[in-house]
C-alpha cells in the first residue's frame, strides 16, 4: 500500500511538472505577433518569417523579411536569433537579438550592413495604453559596417552606428543617444555636369563625418527635448539643430499614425493627401513650440562658397561678401520686422568679415501653441519673430 501511494504521488507530480512546463511553454510565434503589433502602433511596419522555431527561452525566425507597406516592398533579413526571452504578463523581454549580415543588390545598386544586433528589447502586450509599458523599446540597437556600392564601385559607408534608450526609474520620461560614425561619401561619382563642377570648385571631393542625436521625451506632458541633431563633416562645417515641444503624447503619436494608414489605404491619392492634410493640421493644434536653435560652425566651406558664387557672378568671393552685406538690410526692409533686421544684418556682417558660427534661436517668455503661431503667420506675419522670441548672432 505504501509503495502504491508513493508511486502515486510521482505520477501526479510528473504530471504537474509536465503541464506546467506546456503552460508555461514560449510561445514564438505570440512573441512575433506581439512585435508586428507594437510596430504598427508605433508607424512601424510588418516582420513575418518562413518559420518561427522555439527552444527554451530563445525564438529563431528562419527567411525572416521586414515588409515596408508605403513602398510594398520586402527586405530580406534571413534568420534572426532572440535570445533569452521571458514573459510577464503578456509582454516580453529579448536579451538579445541578432540579425544576418545584409547583402542586398538591386538595378546596380548594392547594399551590405554587417554585426546588427539589438539588446534589452521590451516588447508590450497591449501597444495601445497611455503608459511606457505600451512602447516597444530596447537599451540598445547596433549596426557595424555598412557601404552602398553603384555598379561595383564604393559610393558610400558607415563605420558604425548604435542608438540607445534609456527609461527613467519613474517611467515618465525616455532619454535617447544616437551615434552615426566615420560617414563617407565618394562624390567623384556624381554624374550630373553641373552638380559635379560645384562640388570640384567647392572642394568639397569627399564626404568625412559623423551625425549625432541626443533627447528626451517626457511621455505625460509629451515634451520633446531635442538637445542636439547634429552633421559634422570635415572641410564642411556642423550644423546643429535643438528644439523643444510639448503634446508629443502616446495619444498624439496614435492619431498620427492612423493619419498615415487611412492615407495609404485610399486609392485616391489626391483625396487621401488632401484629407491628411486637413487631420495633420487638426494634430498641430494639439502641439506647443517651446523653443528651437540652429547653429552653424564653418569649417572651410563659406569662403569657398563665396569665391563659387562670385565667380558665377563675375567677380570674386570678397567682393561677393560685401553685396550679401549690402542686400540683407534692403531684402529684410520689405518685411517691415525693424529689430530682426538690425540683429540679422549685424550677425550677417560680422559672419561674413570672419566665418566662425552663425546661431539662429527662438525661445519665447513661455510655450506658444501652435494655432497662435499659423494665425501670426497668416495675419500678422512681422509679429512672428517677438512671438517666438527671435535671436540672431554670429561668432558666439
Amino acid at each position: 500500500m505504501k509503495y502504491y501511494n508513493n508511486a502515486r504521488l510521482l505520477l501526479a507530480g510528473a504530471a504537474f511538472v509536465s503541464f506546467s512546463g506546456q503552460a508555461l511553454a514560449l510561445d514564438g510565434n505570440d512573441v512575433l505577433a506581439k512585435l508586428n503589433n507594437a510596430l504598427s502602433a508605433q508607424g512601424g511596419t510588418g516582420l513575418s518569417a518562413e518559420k518561427v522555431v522555439t527552444s527554451g527561452s530563445d525564438v529563431t525566425l528562419t527567411n525572416a523579411k521586414f515588409t515596408v507597406a508605403a513602398a510594398k516592398e520586402s527586405v530580406p533579413l534571413g534568420t534572426i536569433v532572440l535570445k533569452g526571452v521571458e514573459e510577464d504578463n503578456g509582454s516580453y523581454h529579448v536579451e538579445t537579438v541578432t540579425f544576418d549580415d545584409v547583402n542586398i543588390t538591386k538595378d546596380g545598386v548594392g547594399f551590405t550592413s554587417s554585426d546588427l544586433s539589438i539588446s534589452g528589447l521590451s516588447v508590450p502586450a497591449d501597444p495601445t495604453g497611455n503608459t511606457i509599458d505600451a512602447v516597444l523599446l530596447y537599451d540598445e540597437a547596433h549596426v557595424g559596417s555598412t557601404t552602398v556600392t553603384i555598379d561595383g564601385k564604393q559610393a558610400f559607408s558607415i563605420g558604425e552606428s548604435t542608438m540607445t534608450s534609456e527609461v527613467a526609474d519613474d517611467e515618465s520620461a525616455l532619454d535617447f543617444d544616437v551615434k552615426v560614425k566615420d560617414i563617407k561619401g565618394d562624390l567623384s561619382l556624381v554624374e550630373d555636369a553641373k552638380a559635379k563642377d560645384a562640388l570640384q570648385q567647392l572642394g568639397i571631393k569627399a564626404l568625412d563625418g559623423s551625425i549625432s542625436m541626443v533627447g528626451r521625451w517626457e511621455l505625460e506632458p509629451g515634451t520633446l527635448d531635442l538637445e542636439e541633431y547634429a552633421f559634422d563633416f570635415a572641410n564642411i562645417g556642423r550644423l546643429n539643430l535643438a528644439m523643444s515641444f510639448s503634446g508629443y503624447t502616446l495619444d498624439f503619436i496614435k492619431s498620427l499614425n492612423e493619419t498615415t494608414k487611412a492615407m495609404e489605404a485610399n486609392a485616391n491619392k489626391e483625396e487621401a493627401q488632401q484629407a491628411a492634410g486637413l487631420a495633420m493640421l487638426g494634430l498641430m493644434q494639439r502641439l506647443t513650440f517651446n523653443s528651437m536653435e540652429i547653429r552653424f560652425e564653418d569649417a572651410g566651406i563659406t569662403k569657398r562658397a563665396l569665391d563659387y558664387a562670385g565667380k558665377q557672378q563675375g567677380t570674386t568671393g570678397e567682393q561677393m561678401a560685401q553685396m550679401l552685406k549690402g542686400m540683407t538690410p534692403l531684402m529684410l526692409a520689405q518685411y517691415n520686422v525693424p529689430e530682426l533686421q538690425n540683429m540679422l544684418t549685424a550677425a550677417v556682417n560680422t559672419y561674413l568679415d570672419k566665418p566662425g558660427s552663425f546661431t539662429v534661436t527662438a525661445e519665447p517668455a513661455e510655450g506658444v501653441p501652435f494655432p497662435m503661431i499659423m494665425g501670426a503667420a497668416m495675419g500678422a506675419p512681422n509679429t512672428l519673430p517677438q512671438v517666438l522670441g527671435v535671436k540672431v548672432t554670429a561668432n558666439d
